[in-house]
């Protein structure tokens, strides 16, 4: 358990940072429109509008990263199961 537990926090670690690069590595917050120039085809004046479209920034890998931690800390309160991987002692046989 506490070995599966560890293993899904590097697991969701990896997801929120794999999909942040993915996505643009945005260092700045979140967004959810961007802007994008756009020329008036007859009088030729730039002008910007804004695209809904979801950009992750560093507070999304911070929410990640804690997420993360969750499993990882739950992990420390279980025991390890010595008995198992200890060999018998010559006086116990």
């Amino acid at each position: 358990m506490k070995h599966t537990l560890r293993i899904i926090a590097v697991l969701i670690a990896l997801a929120a940072t794999g999909y942040w690069f993915a996505a643009g590595a945005n260092r700045g917050w979140s967004k959810t429109s961007v802007p994008q120039k756009v020329v008036d085809e007859v009088t030729g004046i730039e002008g910007i509008t804004y695209q809904k479209k979801f950009v992750p920034g560093v507070d999304f890998v911070a929410v990640g990263l804690a997420i993360a931690v969750v499993p990882a800390g739950v992990s420390f309160l279980f025991r390890s199961n010595r008995n198992q991987s200890q060999k018998p002692n010559k006086t116990q046989i």
